[in-house]
């Protein structure tokens, strides 16, 4: 049984509430509690919608890492806004987040870069994201191809790939109740560092 979210419960910053929360779903949920639906527009504001992995998050904002020359990077180059959602069944729980993105620095794509296993390096080669392709032999070919180019050495960082960095204005809090009359706080940035906390109606 979910207990409610109480006012007193939450803390004044959404990114400590949002860790708090997050130790919670892992251990509710180990299956991948960092999924989370990214948002993104054209500049003509055509909304498209997919599942990612945050890697990260602190005080500066959300991460994750994919080809710059996707649709979502595409569109994020086009229209640097975007919206996160993550949701947690096993706690009825769901945040979403609202605001600006911007690209990681190369030292924090190349960080993350080398903690990844070697296939997906591979991959991230390989594979030109989101374009169409003739058959799947053409993928798995270009990644023998490049399995005998970086043979018994590193594989390096393709330019084309890294992280990108949500900065929110808006961060909502989500506790869902069976009678449906369920808990909403949302936190809205008046200025740096400074967050307001108000209650939505379900």
């Amino acid at each position: 049984m979910t207990r409610p979210l109480l006012d007193t419960d939450l803390d004044p910053n959404p990114f400590d509430q949002f860790a708090k929360w997050f130790e919670e779903a892992r251990s509710a949920q180990p299956d991948l509690p960092e999924g989370v639906t990214v948002s993104t527009a054209t500049a003509d504001g055509v909304v498209s919608s997919r599942v990612c992995l945050m890697k990260s998050f602190d005080r500066r904002g959300f991460v994750f890492f994919t080809n710059y020359h996707s649709r979502k990077g595409e569109q994020l180059h086009a229209n640097p806004m975007a919206a996160f959602c993550w949701w947690w069944p096993a706690l009825q729980r769901q945040v979403r987040a609202e605001g600006v993105i911007v690209k990681t620095t190369a030292e924090e794509s190349d960080a993350y870069w080398v903690t990844r296993p070697r296939a997906s390096q591979l991959g991230a080669w390989a594979s030109e994201q989101s374009k169409v392709i003739l058959g799947r032999g053409d993928l798995e070919g270009r990644c023998r191809e490049l399995k005998e180019t970086y043979r018994g050495i590193d594989v390096p960082r393709p330019p084309h790939w890294g992280g990108f960095r949500l900065i929110p204005n808006l961060v909502e809090f989500w506790q869902g109740r069976t009678d449906r009359m369920h808990d909403r706080f949302v936190y809205r940035l008046r200025e740096s560092n400074d967050w307001v906390i108000e209650r939505l109606s379900p």
